[in-house]
């Protein structure tokens, strides 16, 4: 049974933090402060998307190459050290310390950072959440072969069988 509260009685609400693509990068804000700038940019406004709305976004941003702060804000989202990130998207520590000197990722990376954001959306949506999300990617799975699918996904054919995976899971398919 629910309780229906009073206009008289107050509740404390948690105040959470969002992530929310730009095109000059990642945005943090309450789901509030969000929603508003969705009501801004038509077709944005989804705050637990972190990869662009549409193929055309994204070929626009990969050719700008990303700003190393979606890498950042990307391993913050994984919960993941850099180290973890650079592991699965192919980048050299020692590269992404130059890069973030430049400020941008080069089109490779780039399109290898947005491939393991396109994952974490994907289990996002299916598994209803970024924990389960989180701990689903970084947990071994025999559908894989026992492989971790964060590190599974570090070459484009095994981000494919990853996606194919939760897509098995969103329909019930015993895998």
């Amino acid at each position: 049974m629910t309780k229906s509260l009073e206009p008289s009685e107050t509740t404390q609400v948690e105040e959470r933090a969002f992530l929310q693509w730009t095109p000059r990068g990642m945005k943090r804000g309450t789901a509030d402060e969000i929603n508003q700038d969705a009501e801004l940019r038509p077709g944005h406004g989804d705050p637990m998307r972190l990869g662009p709305r549409s193929p055309q976004e994204a070929v626009e941003l990969l050719r700008q190459g990303l700003p190393v702060s979606v890498f950042d804000e990307l391993r913050d989202a994984l919960d993941v050290s850099a180290r973890t990130l650079a592991e699965t998207t192919n980048i050299a520590m020692r590269t992404l310390a130059r890069r973030k000197g430049e400020g941008r990722l080069h089109k490779d990376e780039s399109e290898r950072v947005l491939r393991i954001c396109a994952l974490l959306d994907r289990a996002t949506e299916v598994l209803n959440g970024l924990a389960a999300a989180r701990q689903w990617l970084k947990s071994p799975k025999r559908a894989l072969g026992g492989h971790i699918p964060l590190e599974y996904a570090d070459t484009e054919p095994g981000a494919r069988e990853v996606e194919a995976l939760l897509t098995r899971l969103e329909y019930g398919v015993f895998s």
